[in-house]
């Protein structure tokens, strides 16, 4: 069944039904995302799946929702992610997952099977009603794992991002903070 285009919006530019902005930590990722969302329509849902497990990560989840502002919606889903964007997909209103590394720790910390939740989460995309912009960190450019745990993560983590890349109608990859399309048209990107 072929996806929906998105719905287009007057005085916006369209976004593909799916884009995926891969890159390193602190490779501009998430404002880049924001900005795809933020030039396409006059809101957006943001689907964060960080978990505060520690005072340094709830400092980090405040400071983004203080840096999104008043034209995001958010929900905050760190497992059940194929869910959040059926269950909140409103015509007109993009869809924001950041991070899917932080959503697939998550599914592994719990023991959750990643597999079965990433199939989910491909269907989920195939049939979204809204555009969908996902973020995610490239891991597999470091060293070799020393430990059992750390490696099946970068390997599912690698397997993900593979997936998505392959169906996503645009890829992107953030370097130092410039963003360098892998996959789909560049002229569609905003600014």
């Amino acid at each position: 069944m072929a996806r929906r285009p998105p719905p287009g919006i007057l005085g916006f530019v369209a976004l593909p039904p799916v884009t995926l902005i891969l890159g390193g930590a602190r490779s501009g990722k998430s404002r880049h995302a924001e900005a795809l969302v933020e030039e396409a329509a006059g809101n957006g849902l943001y689907i964060a799946t960080a978990a505060a497990g520690d005072g340094e990560m709830e400092a980090r989840i405040r400071h983004h929702r203080e840096r999104r502002g008043p034209f995001w919606t958010t929900v905050e889903e760190p497992l059940h992610l194929a869910h959040a964007i059926e269950a909140h997909a409103l015509p007109g209103r993009p869809i924001l997952v950041d991070c899917l590394t932080l959503w697939l720790s998550n599914l592994m910390l719990e023991g959750r099977a990643v597999e079965p939740a990433t199939d989910r989460l491909l269907a989920t995309l195939e049939e979204a009603s809204v555009p969908v912009v996902l973020v995610a960190n490239e891991v597999g450019q470091g060293i070799v794992p020393e430990n059992a745990l750390a490696r099946a993560f970068r390997d599912h983590a690698g397997r993900m991002n593979q997936r998505i890349a392959e169906m996503a109608d645009r890829v992107v990859m953030m370097v130092a903070g410039l963003p360098m399309t892998v996959k789909g048209e560049e002229s569609d990107l905003p600014g």
